[in-house]
């Protein structure tokens, strides 16, 4: 019963798809390090491994809970009514406890000790911004290729890969994400003192998203409008 418990399904399937998004965000960061020292293609490495773990991830486990792996995902369906409020502290746990668990198996992949805290300062108005930015078309970009058929596996990665070079802050885009990557004084990491201010600019890119969200949804479709 426990393991067949829909529930128990959905919240091994956050813990697993965040451990393993981290895992990738992570050791390809270390991986991109040691194998050149030009950022521009350290950066490429980092987001091409990433949005293509993801893309698998959303894709296989898409159909069990749903493929959050986000904090700032799950609160902003489940202000949208697309997500059970019951699931929510659950799933934010899971997704919490899976990131940072990802981050220490990647430092423990590279040899490196299971926690080496960051020293990698990303703060300021401009990487806030950012964040603002990378969070919100990532909660609009899932709310909206949901209910126009499920292209998630492909779309958000997509997303997730301009915003790494779009948005200053290299879209983080996660609270889960922010939070582990804390662990790791590597190429991916961030110090501790600039992850709560992080979290804020997530937050308010979510809910910015939410309502654009809700202004779209008293508009009339396109082919509504036809004669």
């Amino acid at each position: 019963m426990l393991l067949t418990s829909p529930r128990r399904a959905r919240l091994a399937a956050e813990l697993l798809g965040t451990a393993l998004l981290l895992a990738a965000v992570v050791g390809s960061g270390v991986m991109a390090q040691r194998l050149t020292h030009d950022v521009a293609l350290q950066l490429l490495v980092n987001a091409v491994a990433t949005v293509a773990v993801l893309g698998v991830l959303i894709s296989s486990l898409g159909p069990i809970s749903g493929a959050h792996f986000n904090p700032a995902v799950t609160l902003a369906q489940a202000v949208r009514g697309a997500h059970r409020w019951s699931d929510v502290g659950p799933y934010v746990l899971v997704q919490l406890v899976g990131g940072v668990g990802g981050t220490v198996l990647a430092n423990l992949m590279f040899g490196l000790p299971a926690v080496t805290w960051s020293h990698h300062e990303r703060t300021g108005p401009a990487l806030w911004l950012g964040e603002v930015v990378a969070t919100g078309g990532l909660v609009l970009a899932i709310a909206l290729v949901r209910e126009g058929g499920d292209r998630a596996s492909v779309v958000v990665p997509a997303w997730i890969l301009g915003a790494y070079f779009f948005t200053s802050s290299t879209s983080f885009a996660n609270p889960a994400v922010t939070v582990a990557r804390a662990f790791s004084d590597t190429f991916a990491g961030i110090s501790p003192r600039c992850v709560p201010a992080f979290i804020v600019a997530q937050g308010v890119g979510a809910a910015v998203a939410v309502l654009v969200l809700r202004l779209f949804a008293a508009a009339p479709t396109h082919e509504k409008e036809r004669p």
